[in-house]
């Protein structure tokens, strides 16, 4: 009787051991996926409990953990629920510049776009999808030069 009970007793002890071992190993990571502008709009930092989003060069990064930065009335608060790629690569707030647009820029503001998108954006939130335009051209077609594999963090099983 008493190694019966003790043979439950490890069974119950590894099932739970297991469980745990599982769920501490579980991906943390959500796949990601498509974003239109308006629902980027929707994560502009303005909702309490809401997730802050803003993207740049057509990522969207999840910029919650810096909400001191970019939550309702942050300092960079106009930067986010949009792609904001030119006003990161001039380090400006002028709405004209809170596009995804970089016709025009000079060879520096795009080495500091790059830069920034590198060492800030990359490095220091997490992906959580593209926009729509980084995937599609104006006309709605499918953008050629789009290649899922060169897309940081993206896998071929994510769903947008």
């Amino acid at each position: 009787m008493a190694t019966a009970q003790i043979c439950v007793l490890l069974v119950v002890l590894s099932t739970t051991l297991a469980e745990d071992v599982k769920l501490k190993y579980k991906s943390v990571s959500k796949p990601v996926r498509l974003f239109t502008e308006e629902e980027l709009q929707r994560y502009d930092g303005r909702e309490e409990g809401q997730p802050i989003y803003m993207a740049v060069k057509g990522v969207v990064f999840d910029v919650t953990k810096g909400k001191e930065f970019y939550g309702k009335d942050a300092p960079y608060n106009a930067l986010v629920g949009k792609d904001s790629t030119r006003a990161v690569a001039k380090m400006s707030l002028d709405p004209a510049d809170l596009t995804s647009d970089i016709t025009g820029l000079t060879e520096e503001q795009l080495e500091s776009l790059d830069s920034v998108f590198e060492g800030t954006y990359k490095a220091k939130y997490p992906i959580v999808g593209y926009t729509a335009s980084r995937i599609l051209t104006a006309d709605g077609s499918p953008n050629k030069d789009f290649k899922p594999e060169d897309q940081p963090h993206f896998q071929i099983k994510d769903e947008f």
